[in-house]
């Protein structure tokens, strides 16, 4: 794979193939434990809360469990600091319903106001409005306002809500009710209330095995012997072997890593020891860093240990 073309003022932009298997469903691969604690919230009808490091798998597991289940596509909310109950469930357009107002006369019915001003797509709202079971991702809970997460156990509940800009309620019957799963990243501490009535469960970092597993998944034409070359020099990094990172990089960075070694076609044999790469393999290596590094002072702690400095 070429990385010179634009240095050489090469105007034609390469070819670019996706791995359809980075974030194919059914090559998710969940441990044991994680398993356990979906069947928990599914035997319950409760929501499942997750936590974890970024990077983890909690968005994808809404996924899979979509696919598994051949519940379609998963209803994705994304948690805002301003998000309230009702931005869950639908978003009103006031200001385009106001600028109507002031230019037509014609007097709008609320079925029509619901049609041009109201949007359930994107939110639980359309799950409920349905009629069917759905898949419902919360995502970063923990970056919504405080009295979020009790308003929204409240309303999962009752599996209706109101629209009372037009004068509306929506309910749901109790065995279609979605399966909803809301991630965190633990950035603040959730109300006990909230965490009273959902199933909890931390996804801890795989492990080696787990590691090996979903690389030998999700990445084609590595050898075993080359993957588990790439782990433990992943987990060099991760543990501090090769200096203190401030982020340490996740599964999702691990896989983006070994593929990119691929398509440079580095030799991932001299990852077993880097004092031995010559320079062209250094500077591969060093440019593959940047997949893994998220800040400006991991990269260079990275780089100086491929020169055999140590910064702390």
């Amino acid at each position: 794979m070429k990385f010179d073309l634009y240095a050489k003022g090469d105007r034609e932009l390469p070819d670019y193939s996706t791995n359809d298997k980075t974030h194919d469903p059914k090559l998710y691969i969940p441990s044991e434990e994680l398993i356990n604690s979906v069947n928990v919230a599914l035997a319950l009808g409760q929501p499942l809360l997750l936590t974890g490091e970024p990077g983890t798998g909690k968005t994808q597991l809404a996924k899979h469990v979509a696919w598994y289940f051949n519940l379609g596509t998963p209803i994705r909310y994304n948690a805002q600091t301003t998000s309230t109950a009702s931005d869950l469930f639908y978003q009103y357009d006031a200001l385009r319903h106001f600028q109507y107002a002031q230019n037509q006369n014609e007097i709008l019915s609320p079925d029509d106001i619901e049609k041009r001003f109201i949007n359930y797509k994107g939110r639980l709202g359309e799950a409920i409005l349905a009629k069917k079971r759905m898949v419902v991702l919360i995502d970063e809970i923990d970056k919504a306002p405080r009295d979020f997460p009790n308003d929204l156990l409240a309303a999962i509940e009752d599996m209706r809500f109101s629209v009372p800009e037009i004068n509306k309620l929506h309910e749901s019957e109790p065995s279609k009710k979605p399966v909803i799963i809301i991630t965190s990243n633990s950035e603040k501490n959730l109300p006990d209330a909230f965490l009273r009535r959902v199933i909890y469960y931390h996804i801890p970092f795989p492990d080696h095995t787990l590691l090996l597993k979903i690389l030998k998944a999700k990445v084609d034409d590595w050898k075993d012997a080359d993957l588990e070359n790439i782990i433990d020099h992943f987990e060099k990094i991760r543990n501090n072997k090769l200096g203190v990172l401030k982020k340490k990089p996740a599964t999702a960075e691990l896989i983006g890593w070994s593929s990119l070694l691929q398509k440079i076609k580095f030799d991932a044999q001299k990852l077993k020891d880097i004092k031995t790469l010559n320079d062209t393999e250094k500077k591969q290596l060093k440019l593959s860093y940047s997949v893994l590094a998220k800040t400006k002072d991991d990269l260079r702690t990275l780089v100086e240990a491929i020169e055999g400095k140590r910064r702390r």
